[in-house]
């Protein structure tokens, strides 16, 4: 008797650990790190910047219901904007006389789709400005702010030609953007006159640098693209790809409004 209330109490505490065991487990998982966390070093500089930059608008674009269900009959997946558009703008009437009709309209090559395999900022992407002080002889430290000397244009674009390069870009910028969160563009402009108000201080006997940078995003993946038909069969009406490839396809993408800054004392000039 006596052993069976021993293997009866065993039980109900392994049932009493195993739980709060799966549960931490569990806990654990829901605790994904923080992505594209933006440094210290790195600020937002909207506000002041003397360039107003446009801001880079590009919704996920909404398929009408027969966009819907044409995307559906097809065996590959379709995200391209363009495409969904151009099948958005499309009217196909149905008629009850359509039986034994058939038809076939030939819309294109096009890029499909865009996976996206990696994606990874770049704080220092490119420089775009210099300030610079000689304390050399000073007696106290020297406050130093940056200061854009003359307007920057700083662009992006992808790393090799491919077709339908626009296409391809705005489906990489949405995936970017939707991975970071961070405002893209392939190109922001920093205006002549742009300030920021953190202070650096220059030591004594000491030249001041004051690096900043424009930061971007590194987007790679792959491309597919297909020949894209529009098939009609009676009162059916369903998209069929054919001689699909896929390529692969970085691009560099920039941070819009935000700068990053690098500050170094020496006793030497740089």
């Amino acid at each position: 008797m006596r052993k069976n209330v021993s293997i009866l109490m065993t039980l109900l505490l392994m049932l009493t650990i195993i739980p709060s065991a799966f549960a931490e487990k569990a806990g654990a998982v829901k605790k994904n790190p923080v992505k594209y966390q933006v440094p210290a070093s790195v600020r937002n500089i909207t506000k002041e910047n003397t360039y107003p930059n446009s801001t880079q608008d590009l919704p996920f674009l909404q398929p009408s219901d027969l966009t819907k269900k044409l995307i559906k009959t097809s065996r590959v997946k379709i995200e391209n904007p363009d495409l969904i558009r151009m099948l958005n703008e499309s009217s196909i009437n149905s008629t009850p006389f359509a039986l034994g009709y058939r038809a076939i309209v030939y819309l294109g090559q096009w890029p499909l789709n865009y996976e996206s395999a990696e994606t990874s900022p770049n704080w220092e992407y490119q420089k775009i400005n210099t300030n610079y002080f000689d304390n050399r002889g000073g007696k106290v430290p020297y406050q130093i702010k940056y200061v854009q000397e003359a307007q920057k244009i700083v662009r992006g674009g992808l790393t090799a030609k491919i077709p339908n390069a626009e296409d391809v870009k705005k489906m990489m910028l949405l995936k970017a953007m939707e991975k970071t969160n961070l405002p893209l563009a392939f190109e922001t402009i920093i205006g002549s006159g742009t300030k920021n108000d953190h202070i650096y201080n220059i030591p004594p006997n000491r030249l001041g640098y004051l690096y900043a940078y424009a930061p971007g995003v590194n987007e790679k993946g792959k491309v597919t693209y297909g020949e894209v038909y529009l098939m009609l069969k009676g009162n059916r009406k369903f998209i069929v790809i054919k001689n699909v490839t896929s390529q692969g396809i970085g691009a560099w993408i920039p941070v819009q409004d935000y700068v990053s800054f690098g500050f170094a004392a020496s006793e030497r000039p740089r």
